[in-house]
């Protein structure tokens, strides 16, 4: 069995910080937006909650951007340039998601602490961190004081355009937290990549002959959506 060491404390300690808060804000999110359907809390609790989890994870977005911005690990997130090596391998990525996993298959993608993610990862990751991650915090700031942020709100087409965004945004996030944890489950243990963000380290069989400290053989080692950001 070999240890890799695919994920740093501060991706850890941003990862379940990230995670409590996100679940906390679509918990709080839906009694803001259900009151009448859902009796977890008053409205003016889980508007204060709402508000102040915000704020945290904000704030705990920057613990994962300045790492990467000042850490060597910053090559797990660059795009391949080349685009017929990127769509050969997007397809042979898309190929194993779709059927090669059912057959036992080993992930084509071979983690390491410098490119851990595969192509489908890093394009999805980068969108996510970079674009729609912002986009939610700069809404949910709007939303926060709106007499405040009157002319930015004007600007952007009024209260309904900022608010249909920002909920727009929590739907794809909600249903991107169940597809997230599946797919954490598809390393080679079911738990292997929760324990992962734990330890650090990703666990995986040795094979005869390769020598590639880096790279993995069985499937869904290192190489899942189920690795964090």
């Amino acid at each position: 069995m070999r240890r890799i060491y695919v994920n740093p404390l501060p991706v850890r300690v941003w990862h379940w910080i990230n995670a409590t808060g996100f679940v906390a804000l679509i918990v709080t999110g839906l009694q803001i937006r259900y009151g009448g359907l859902i009796g977890l809390m008053s409205f003016e609790t889980a508007v204060d909650l709402h508000n102040w989890v915000g704020f945290v994870v904000i704030g705990n977005y920057f613990i994962w951007l300045f790492f990467y911005l000042f850490s060597d690990k910053i090559t797990v997130y660059h795009p391949e340039l080349n685009p017929r090596k990127y769509y050969r391998e997007a397809f042979r990525q898309i190929r194993y998601y779709g059927f090669g996993i059912l057959r036992g298959d080993p992930n084509p993608h071979h983690a390491n602490p410098y490119n851990k993610f595969n192509p489908l990862q890093r394009m999805l990751y980068q969108i996510i961190m970079l674009l729609i991650v912002p986009i939610q915090f700069v809404t949910g700031l709007l939303l926060w004081d709106v007499t405040r942020f009157a002319g930015a709100v004007e600007w952007l087409g009024g209260v309904r355009v900022v608010d249909t965004v920002h909920v727009l945004i929590f739907i794809f996030f909600a249903g991107f937290l169940f597809i997230h944890i599946y797919l954490a489950s598809l390393g080679r243990t079911p738990s292997a990549h929760f324990k992962a963000m734990f330890t650090g380290y990703e666990e995986e069989e040795d094979e005869a002959g390769e020598d590639d400290p880096g790279r993995k053989s069985t499937r869904g080692t290192g190489g899942e959506p189920g690795l964090a950001p």
